[in-house]
């Protein structure tokens, strides 16, 4: 498992982490952030930079609080820029950590001490061209992945935090749990290393340490001040800010005829590895921070524009506090204890591109000519082509290109905007015209210059605009009539608070109240048509029943008669 990586966010294609990021070691599949475990030199500034604060790092709390509850000694191996990064006096630090269960609290200066004289007897013992200190994770990431070349340079010692936990297991047992405390998220990955030669046994940030004494209900203002188990020399506190390797070496250094070159923050150290490379440098020992001011600038430390100067006075003013401390003799280096380690080639395998491969990528992403490659860095690499490579990797997505997406969906708007039958306007909020479409133009009989940044009411009446404007209400299928233009016009009246603009879009249907003025003619005539036959049929019936009505007459005498006759017969 990745000690780091981001979290399930939703990614506005910012692409902040991938411009952060030195090695370009983050992947994006489907719009989605993740770090490539291979590549990565797990500085961790991409996550801080982050503004979904996508994080997810793995944590060893759970495992720490289960070695208090089991009754081990945990021991806490804390680093001096902690300094930096708590408001409340050190000393209170060191008490709240007594509070959460640590049986002994040390710096860790106290194998930087150690590391510090054996980077002088290496330097004694080895004579070479060009020395890099070791002491910092991510810097050696960088050359076992990217510089491999430079391997033999580096001084061959372990950090202070692996120098201190084998000093507290020596001291206090193998069964002993060593917590190492610190500002660094590589450390995690360091941790990792050496998780099977009993060393260290977890690894906190000052990030989980503070939540977790406040989750304890710990007020650190309101305890009383305790101090560390043992005082080292403050030369071994040093190595937190830049030059503090170089100044913990002491006078042996400086009898040397090495030039000393300290450098902090990854383009930096990139910039120096490569001269190292190109033998530009020679008879130096540099002193390598991947943190942009070392480890008091880093990631853990400097978040979200908090002020780095302030903190790194904060540890200078702690680091000369120290020094009225009653000290013992400078930790020494016991006998038959290995501090040395091995670096080793972890090269990273790229399927190189060919130039008909890039050609086709580029044009996918619309970058048909060499004018069209902007090399803008926006989608956070350095040149069209670079991102045509790592699109070819599968590190990257074709639609990163946000002047390409840009592009395309302006493109499709016009063509929508210039090609629909609806009439659109785009006021600002003075009611002048911003936008004006090739349909209203020709229902205006207008050309563009002549009404763009000009009031709307040159044109028509624009109360209503103003209104939705005003009051945010707007006015859907609503009827107006332009005798003058010939026009009947359903508009739908719009109010766009994000760019305070009122968009109006309108639909000529003139054609249709013309077809229903002929539609009326029509029902009018049907209607006069049927009356004059129920006219006519009245008059006929009228007539048919006068004629019965006679017949009817006509035959009650035949037959009033015909009874006479038949009566008088019978009578006789």
């Amino acid at each position: 498992m990745s000690n780091i990586n981001f979290s399930k966010a939703n990614c506005k294609n910012c692409y902040k982490c991938l411009r952060s990021c030195p090695v370009k070691a983050i992947k994006f599949e489907n719009q989605q952030a993740a770090i490539d475990e291979e590549r990565c030199i797990e500085c961790g500034h991409c996550l801080t930079v982050c503004p979904q604060n996508a994080r997810e790092i793995k944590s060893d709390l759970g495992k720490i609080k289960k070695a208090m509850n089991s009754g081990l000694k945990v021991i806490a191996s804390l680093a001096p820029s902690f300094a930096g990064f708590f408001d409340e006096q050190p000393g209170k630090v060191v008490s709240a950590l007594n509070r959460l269960g640590f049986s002994i609290i040390e710096e860790t200066a106290v194998g930087a001490e150690v590391v510090a004289e054996l980077y002088n007897d290496y330097i004694k013992d080895n004579k070479q061209e060009v020395y890099i200190t070791t002491a910092c994770p991510s810097a050696n990431y960088l050359i076992e992945k990217y510089f491999n070349e430079l391997i033999p340079y580096l001084i061959p010692v372990v950090s202070p935090m692996i120098a201190h936990g084998k000093l507290l297991k020596k001291k206090f047992g193998n069964n002993s749990f060593v917590v190492f405390i610190g500002p660094c998220l590589a450390k995690k990955s360091e941790f990792d290393t050496y998780i099977n030669h009993n060393v260290i046994d977890a690894v906190l940030t000052f990030d989980e340490l503070n939540c977790w004494i406040n989750d304890s209900g710990i007020e650190v203002n309101e305890i009383e001040e305790e101090n560390f188990n043992i005082n080292p020399y403050s030369k071994g506190q040093g190595f937190p800010m830049g030059g503090g390797i170089i100044d913990a070496m002491g006078e042996q250094l400086q009898e040397s005829k090495l030039t000393v070159i300290t450098v902090s923050g990854m383009e930096d150290c990139m910039e120096v590895f490569n001269s190292v490379k190109d033998g530009d440098l020679k008879e130096v020992i540099i002193e390598a921070s991947a943190c942009k001011g070392s480890c008091v600038g880093g990631p853990v430390m400097v978040k979200n524009g908090e002020n780095y100067f302030a903190k790194l006075k904060k540890v200078k003013n702690y680091i000369k506090s120290r020094k009225n401390y009653n000290q013992s003799t400078f930790t020494k280096i016991p006998e038959n204890m290995n501090f040395q380690r091995v670096f080793m080639k972890k090269i990273i395998k790229k399927n190189i591109a060919s130039e008909k491969e890039i050609i086709s990528i580029m044009e996918k992403m619309g970058k048909y000519e060499l004018v069209d490659e902007l090399n803008c860095g926006v989608c956070g690499y350095n040149s069209c082509r670079e991102k045509a490579q790592a699109v070819f990797e599968g590190m990257a997505e074709t639609n990163m290109c946000l002047h390409y997406m840009r592009s395309k969906a302006e493109s499709l708007a016009n063509e929508i905007v210039e090609n629909t039958v609806s009439n659109l306007i785009l006021l600002d909020g003075e009611m002048n015209v911003r936008e004006i479409n090739p349909a209203a133009k020709s229902i205006f009989q207008i050309q563009s210059q002549n009404i763009i940044g000009k009031p709307i009411s040159l044109l028509i009446d624009d109360e209503d605009f103003k209104n939705v404007r005003e009051t945010r209400v707007n006015i859907i299928g609503k009827k107006y009539y332009y005798p003058k233009y010939g026009v009947v016009f359903v508009a739908n009246i719009v109010y766009l608070p994000r760019v305070d603009m009122v968009l109006v879009s309108m639909i000529n249907i003139m054609a249709e109240e013309k077809n229903k003025k002929e539609l009326m003619k029509v029902k009018e005539n049907t209607l006069n048509a049927a009356q004059e036959v129920i006219e006519k049929q009245m008059r006929v019936a009228q007539e048919i029943a006068s004629l019965l009505g006679e017949t009817t007459a006509e035959t009650k005498i035949i037959l009033t008669k015909l009874k006479k006759i038949v009566a008088g017969e019978d009578g006789e």
